[in-house]
Parts: structure tokens; C-alpha cells; sequence
């Protein structure tokens, strides 16, 4: 196939493949030694020394027309335009004489905000991952397709590290000005994604829509909820629901007119799947699928308990691949919002119920925590924070997320949950997890707004709202000073966690006072 690519200055290329259905992508990486497949029919691949994403390599090219509004730091990195331009060349070199694949589709599930894509790559496994994980276009679509942002992947091109002026051999450079994203040295399939999401996520503020690193869906009564969460909160578990059809599982916008899915597909985690539990992750990887650092036996057979490759082994699927999904992408404005933390320290509560600026606070914040243990035992819980809970990705400022965010709560009068699915009774290594079905009866009132005509009491170190009550959920749970048998010592946990989220929150700068005042207040008397 003939395209011409000379905008971008691509030339002298073999081949060009452009939008091969599945099967053809499927057939061409077989042919071409890029992965094998399974016994159900989805594409292995192994992607090397990278089975994550690489942050330190990622750079946004400071320019005049975005320096201003990006959030500079050691998450945003910041590149001159020449290091671009001298690394833009040797991937253009590079990429003479070498068969190329193109995928062009789109980032939005809403035509107002839809952002027209073109990913050229060099294997076809990515290309594969492209159209299964972005909105595929129609007939019509290609017909008269114009690209707003051009991701160019060479994963066997290494750059020089420091002599290039970057990191290391691996590379994410966005140029917003020439709407080009260029990644080498890495093979892992997750930079693509998240690299143009980072982008939506800076082009949507600016037309008043909010980005949310999310999931969302919708229940039979028609009525939207977003689910918020890091890594181990339960966000892929929760947010799945046989009752209500899922909109998608990682990224969406809210605009006026309601909530819509960025993606046309799902990248999951599958360490240690589970076919019971997570039956719909299970069955969609089949044909079509790609599997990334999986460990399968001689038959094809995936292993998802082995993860000598990563703990990051992965699963993309189109989200029809899915049964009860919403296949528009796209819903209502969400009358329900649940962030979602594992508390390993043992002292949030199960549920609370934020305020705006609360909302606002924690939002920012971001706040989990992680767990580790090695074989000689159990290591103290460390707090982790992740503004707009997807530092990562979101470019700007996160008092400008937060402030689009108290806008919309405002202006569709949505509650806001607090949900801890960590520990309670002396927290990790201590006491228990809490058990998943209160969980889910705690989140199913919030959804059916059954918390309305509860009452509640504010947590006096927190300061979030306690309800006294929750049908299927124990009582003295819903405070979680109630499950320490040491009282004075769930005080002294409790005020130590405060004081992280307070010193954390300083990095933000100048904030409105009324959102510093809804975070945790460390009191003299903290009595219950």
C-alpha cells in the first residue's frame, strides 16, 4: 500500500500497512517472530529489559506556546527542541528501508472531543495493541482522515543516553507544537497508550472538560459513577459489576454533556488472574488479544501465577471483548464519584462521604499505600501519593484538575465517597483487610443513594463525614477506632498518617484556603 507519509518527512520505507484487520496483524507478527500465540489464540510478546513504563525517559519539549502551563518538576521533564530534532532524524533514518505500520483512529469516545490519532510503528504487534486499545475508525473515517497527533515507535532504535542529551537508551519525547510523539528503546506497549492520554489530559483543561485517570459505568437506572484509584485500591475489581455496564476501565473526560471513555479497548493486569473472580478479564483474553510478558508452557498455556518476566504482565483487548458494556463510551454526568484507597495503616474509615472542598483535597492528594514483604518477613506500610490519582499523566498543575473537578461537583450536585479497602483493627501485619463483600454493600448504598437519609459524624482527625449506619456492613466498623482494642495507639497511627498527608500537601503551593482546611487537622484532643 502507497501513503504519503511526507509530512512527517518519512520516506524511502518498504512497506506500509495501514489499519490491517487483526487476523493480517496477528499473521504478520507470527511471520516476523514477534511473539507467538496461546492456547486460546492471543499474541505472546515478550518486550525485553522494559516490562514498564520508563518516567525518567519521558520528556515534553519546552516550548513558548505550552512552558507555561506545564507542571514542571521531576515528573514532567523538560527537553530543548534540538535534542528533539537530532533524535527525530535518527529515527528517520532509521526507518529507511524498513517495513512500516500504520494505525489511524481516534482518542475519545465524544465527537466534540474526539482527538484524531496516527500511530507508525515498526512491528505489527503494536500496531495490533493500537487498534485494539484506541477507537477504531470506520470506512468513512479514513476516507477524509486528518491526524492531530503522530506517535512514532521504534522500539529497536536505542539512542545514546547521555551523549543524546536524554536518560538512557529509551525514549518518550511529546512535541506539542509538531504534534509528534516519538518512543525508542522501549518495547513496552503501555508508552504508546499513556503518552497520548498525557496529551489529552493537557489539551482538554483548556476547553473546559475535566481528564480522569478512572473508570466509569453505568447502572440500569441509567445513573453514571466514576471509580478512582492507584494500583492494589481494587479499582478494576470494584468498578466491574454485573449489574451495571461498564464505559471503560482506566481513562475518560467529563464535559457538560456527560462522562466519555478515551479508549476503545482494555490493558489489564493479569499477575495471578483469576478465572472465578475475574471472569471477564479471563475470557476476553482469547484471538486478538496481546499478552505481554505472560509465561505460558509448551502448550501455549499462560501461567498468570509466574511472574519471573514482570509482576506487570498485561492483557489488551478491544472492550467488546467484554459482555455488559456501554458500547457508545459514553455517559451520563456521574451523580455518584468513590475514590478509592488501600489503607494499610488501619486507620480510615471504611466509607466517608467528602465535601466539595474535602473532595477537592483528596483528589490532589491522591493518597494509598503500599505493602511489601520480602521472605524474611513484613515490611512497615509506606504512604503513597499520586495527585489526580495519575500524577504521571497529567501535565498541568493539579490545582487545575481539582478546580474543574469542585466546578462539576458544584454544578451536578454529585457525592463523593472515601473508600478504604486496606486494613483496619492495627492496620497491616496487624489486624485484617476488610473483607470485600462490606466493601461492595458500602459502595452499592453509595451508588443507589441510600447514605442520603443516613446520619453521620465528621472523623476528628480526618474530618471526613462517618455514617452511623450501612445495611450488610457491621457498625462498630464504620468508625475505625472502634476495631483497635489500644485506642491511644489508633490515635497515634491516625495523627502519624495526618501528618503525611500535611506535609505532602505542601507541595501544592498556594491553594484556597478552604480546600487546606478540609484535608486532616491534627487536634490536642482527638477523643471519640
Amino acid at each position: 500500500m502507497s501513503m504519503d507519509l511526507s509530512y512527517l518527512n518519512i520516506k524511502e520505507y518498504k512497506n506500509v500497512y495501514k489499519n490491517l484487520p487483526p487476523a493480517k496483524l496477528v499473521e504478520l507478527a507470527i511471520k516476523r517472530g514477534e511473539g507467538c500465540l496461546s492456547n486460546k489464540g492471543a499474541l505472546i510478546i515478550n518486550t525485553g529489559k522494559y516490562t514498564g513504563r520508563s518516567p525518567k525517559d519521558r520528556f515534553i519539549v519546552n516550548q513558548d506556546s505550552i512552558k507555561d502551563k506545564i507542571n514542571w518538576g521531576s515528573v514532567n521533564l523538560s527537553i530543548e527542541e534540538k535534542i528533539f530534532d537530532r533524535m527525530y532524524d535518527k529515527v528517520l533514518n532509521y526507518l529507511k528501508g524498513k517495513d512500516i505500520f500504520v494505525f489511524d483512529g481516534f482518542v475519545g469516545a465524544l465527537k466534540e472531543y474526539t482527538l484524531p490519532i496516527r500511530v507508525i510503528c515498526e512491528k505489527a504487534c503494536e500496531a495490533l495493541f493500537a487498534n485494539q486499545l484506541f477507537r477504531r475508525p470506520t470506512v468513512e473515517d479514513l476516507q477524509s482522515f486528518i491526524p492531530g497527533f503522530n506517535v512514532i515507535a521504534v522500539p529497536d532504535f536505542k539512542s545514546q543516553g547521555k551523549a543524546d542529551g536524554l536518560n538512557s537508551e529509551a525514549f518518550i519525547l511529546i512535541n506539542f507544537d509538531k504534534k509528534i510523539i516519538l518512543i525508542g528503546g522501549t518495547q513496552y506497549l503501555g508508552e504508546i497508550k499513556k503518552s497520548l492520554f498525557s496529551v489529552m489530559n493537557f489539551l482538554l483543561p483548556e476547553r473546559g472538560v475535566l481528564p480522569m485517570h478512572c473508570s466509569a459505568n453505568i447502572g440500569k437506572d441509567g445513573k453514571t459513577s466514576l471509580f478512582f484509584g492507584l494500583s492494589g485500591t481494587g479499582k478494576t475489581t470494584l468498578s466491574a459489576d454485573s449489574e451495571r455496564k461498564l464505559i471503560g476501565d482506566d481513562e475518560h473526560g467529563w464535559c457538560d454533556k456527560g462522562v466519555f471513555n478515551f479508549e476503545g479497548g482494555c490493558y489489564a493486569k493479569t499477575i495471578r488472574l483469576d478465572k472465578e473472580k475475574e471472569h471477564e478479564i479471563y475470557n476476553a483474553i482469547r484471538f486478538g488479544t496481546v499478552l505481554e510478558n505472560v509465561v505460558t508452557d509448551e502448550y501455549g498455556v499462560p501461567d498468570y501465577n509466574d511472574g519471573r518476566y514482570t509482576e506487570n504482565t498485561r492483557g489488551a483487548y478491544p472492550i467488546d471483548y467484554i459482555d455488559n458494556i456501554e458500547k457508545s463510551g459514553v455517559g451520563g454526568n456521574p451523580e455518584t464519584i468513590i475514590f478509592l484507597t488501600a489503607d494499610a495503616f488501619g486507620v480510615m474509615p471504611p466509607i466517608s462521604k467528602l465535601s466539595k472542598e474535602a473532595a477537592m483535597y483528596h483528589f490532589m492528594s491522591g493518597y494509598t499505600s503500599k505493602v511489601s514483604g520480602t521472605e524474611r518477613g513484613i515490611v512497615d506500610p509506606e504512604a503513597t501519593f499520586s495527585s489526580c490519582f495519575g500524577e504521571p499523566f497529567m501535565l498541568m498543575n493539579p490545582a487545575v484538575y481539582a478546580k474543574l473537578l469542585g466546578e462539576k461537583i458544584d454544578k451536578h450536585n454529585t457525592e463523593v465517597y472515601l473508600v478504604n479497602t486496606g486494613w483496619l483493627s492495627g492496620g497491616y501485619g496487624k489486624g485484617d483487610r476488610i473483607n470485600l463483600p462490606y466493601t461492595r454493600a458500602m459502595i452499592r448504598e453509595a451508588l443507589n443513594g441510600k447514605f442520603k437519609n443516613i446520619e453521620f459524624v465528621e472523623h476528628p482527625i480526618f474530618k471526613v463525614m462517618m455514617p452511623k449506619e450501612c445495611p450488610g456492613v457491621p457498625k462498630e466498623m464504620l468508625d475505625p477506632k472502634n476495631t483497635w482494642t489500644d485506642k491511644e495507639a489508633y490515635d497515634a497511627a491516625a495523627k502519624k498518617l495526618a501528618k503525611k498527608f500535611n506535609e505532602n500537601f505542601k507541595k501544592f503551593g498556594s491553594v484556597s484556603e478552604n480546600i487546606v482546611k478540609a484535608g486532616p487537622e491534627i487536634r490536642r484532643f482527638t477523643c471519640i
